[in-house]
């Protein structure tokens, strides 16, 4: 499956903490954190990766490119 084809996220929602907690899909699906590991896991989510933080848990985020505009702590909350 292409990029094009694949859902990239649009806008994210973050806890109380300012931590991201879930995320809305170019389609408009709606993501909790854990679904959208599941989702970026399988492939489904262009423009995202997952990474193992310093906690040993998986942390979602975007590809590096050189635009922070598009980073996922830039992208607006719905």
């Amino acid at each position: 499956m292409s990029s094009v084809e694949r859902e990239h996220f649009v806008a994210v929602r973050k806890n109380g903490d300012g931590d991201l907690a879930s995320f809305q899909t170019s389609t408009g699906r709606v993501l909790s954190y854990e679904q959208a590991l599941q989702e970026i896991q399988a492939g489904a989510i262009a423009g995202v990766n997952i990474f193992k933080g310093k906690d040993g848990a998986p942390h979602i985020r975007g590809d590096a490119d050189g635009d922070p505009t598009n980073n996922l702590d830039q992208l607006p909350s719905f």
